[in-house]
């Protein structure tokens, strides 16, 4: 399986499983999509700099649903649960450790959470 592209991750996020939170996400999902997070709020945020109006908390409502759900999946892929997100709420260290979580490799085979997004045949979206 070849590895997912920036608009495939953003059309799984976005379209497919914008609030999926079981099943499994490999780390390109993760990634992509948090680039695209970050993108959006980079853009968001310079619009409302220049207009002088708050929109970032409004603008990118749309998008914490869905980064919350990559997120879940992607601890279920490396055999975590989806509550140690909240980890990242810890001071300092949380956000550290949390970022760290999302960097690690999937568990090869199926796990608790389904099977693996890397196994051979396995559909993504």
């Amino acid at each position: 399986m070849t590895s997912m592209s920036f608009a495939e991750a953003a059309r799984v996020c976005l379209t497919g499983k914008y609030a999926t939170f079981s099943g499994r996400a490999r780390r390109a999902e993760y990634w992509w999509f948090s680039l695209l997070y970050v993108i959006a709020a980079a853009v968001v945020l310079g619009i409302g700099l220049a207009v002088e109006a708050p929109l970032l908390g409004v603008l990118l409502l749309p998008f914490i649903v869905p980064m919350l759900s990559v997120s879940v999946r992607r601890l279920h892929d490396t055999g975590r649960s989806g509550w140690r997100l909240l980890i990242a709420l810890i001071p300092l260290a949380g956000p550290i450790i949390y970022l760290v979580g999302m960097t690690v490799d999937s568990v090869p085979a199926a796990n608790q959470y389904g099977p693996s997004p890397k196994a051979e045949g396995h559909l993504v979206g």
